[in-house]
C-alpha cells in the first residue's frame, strides 16, 4: 500500500506536471487507449527514451496507473538495491530476465501472467533495448508468447515520436520538446505462429509510424 502511495504522489505531482506542462503531448487514437480499471491490457510501443515509460504511463489517470507495470531488463533497473527500490516502487516496474537459461517460457513470464490474470495492465517494449535515430528494430518474441499464454487480453500498439529527443540515448539532461503518441486498437493473439504475430505487431507500430510522417508533410 506504501508503494502504491509513493508511486500516486510521483506521478500526480511530479510526471504529469512536467510531462503536460513542461514539455507537452499529442495523443492521436486516444479512444484506442485500454480502460485500464475493466481489465487488463498489453501497450507495446517502440523504444527511443527512456522518457517513453513516463510519457505512456501520464496518459492515464494517476489511480489508473498503479495498475500500469512497464517490463524491464532486471540486469540494469534492479541491478542495485537502490535502483531496485526506485523502479519498483516509483514506477510498479516488473523485472524480467533477458535470457532464459533453463527456465521455460511459463516460469520466465510468470510475474507479467500474474499481473494480467490480476487485471493488471503491462508496457512492453519488443525491441528489447533503446533504439536510435527514431528506427524501429526488430522485434523480439516475448510480447507473442505473453499474448499466446493470454488469449483474451488486448494488445495496443503505440508509436511514439518525441522522446528521443528530449532524452537521447546516452544523454542526462532533459530537452522540452512536444512528444507525439499514437495509439492503434487492440489486437488479441489469434493462434498463428509466434513468429508471424511479433511481425503483425510490428506492422502496426510501423503503420502509426508512417501516420505520423504523413502528417508532418501536410
Amino acid at each position: 500500500m506504501f508503494a502504491k502511495f509513493l508511486r500516486f504522489i510521483f506521478f500526480s505531482f511530479i510526471v504529469k506536471p512536467y510531462i503536460y506542462l513542461v514539455l507537452g503531448v499529442n495523443v492521436s487514437g486516444v479512444e484506442n487507449l485500454p480502460k485500464v480499471s475493466k481489465g487488463p491490457s498489453i501497450l507495446v510501443a517502440n523504444h527511443n527514451s527512456h522518457v517513453d515509460t513516463l510519457l505512456l504511463m501520464s496518459l492515464f489517470s494517476s489511480s489508473q496507473i498503479l495498475k500500469i507495470h512497464p517490463v524491464a531488463a532486471a540486469d540494469y533497473f534492479c541491478n542495485t538495491k537502490l535502483k531496485s527500490f526506485i523502479f519498483k516502487t516509483l514506477m510498479g516496474l516488473i523485472p524480467l530476465q533477458r535470457k532464459f537459461g533453463k527456465k521455460t517460457k511459463e516460469e520466465l513470464f510468470k510475474e507479467i501472467n500474474d499481473a494480467l490474470r490480476a487485471g493488471e495492465t503491462i508496457i512492453i517494449y519488443p525491441e528489447g533495448t533503446r533504439g536510435e535515430d527514431n528506427t524501429i528494430n526488430e522485434f523480439k518474441s516475448g510480447v507473442a508468447h505473453i499474448a499466446a499464454m493470454n488469449p483474451d487480453v488486448p494488445v495496443i500498439p503505440i508509436y511514439i515520436n518525441g522522446p528521443d529527443r528530449i532524452l537521447p540515448k546516452g544523454a542526462f539532461l532533459w530537452v522540452p520538446f512536444i512528444a507525439d503518441v499514437y495509439v492503434s486498437e487492440g489486437i488479441k493473439y489469434d493462434g498463428t505462429p509466434t513468429k508471424v504475430f511479433t511481425e503483425r505487431i510490428k506492422n502496426a507500430v510501423t503503420s502509426l509510424k508512417e501516420e505520423h510522417k504523413r502528417r508532418e508533410e501536410l
